[in-house]
């Protein structure tokens, strides 16, 4: 997991990126498996198409943005963009209910295997 606030990858030719905030407390064992696993999704549906904002809740200044999104537990995910708003709560271990609540692809396509 990264130190940054934000991973931000190109938008793609047709701009049409989506926007995801991963709502996490340090490095503990439940956050970094959640980075992990959604940068796992959105590399294999998402190439090159998303941008996630990691939102590190043990740094100065993040309880406003928590508090502005009601994120109650961590890790939380929200998909602010495309439209509708999508809240998945937990570590995101279950990579086949991720793509299915984000709906990031069709049953057809299995999300990738952890390594």
């Amino acid at each position: 997991m990264t130190t940054d606030n934000t991973d931000h990858l190109d938008a793609g030719a047709d701009g049409n990126a989506w926007e995801l905030k991963l709502f996490v407390a340090g490095q503990s064992p439940k956050s970094v498996m959640a980075y992990a696993n959604l940068r796992r999704a959105c590399e294999h549906f998402l190439p090159g198409r998303y941008k996630i904002e990691l939102v590190d809740l043990t740094r100065s200044g993040q309880a406003a943005l928590a508090k502005q999104y009601q994120v109650v537990a961590i890790p939380t995910l929200i998909r602010t963009q495309p439209d509708p708003q999508k809240r998945i709560i937990g570590s995101l271990s279950d990579l086949q209910r991720l793509v299915s609540d984000l709906e990031l692809g069709s049953p057809l396509h299995s999300p990738p295997t952890p390594s």
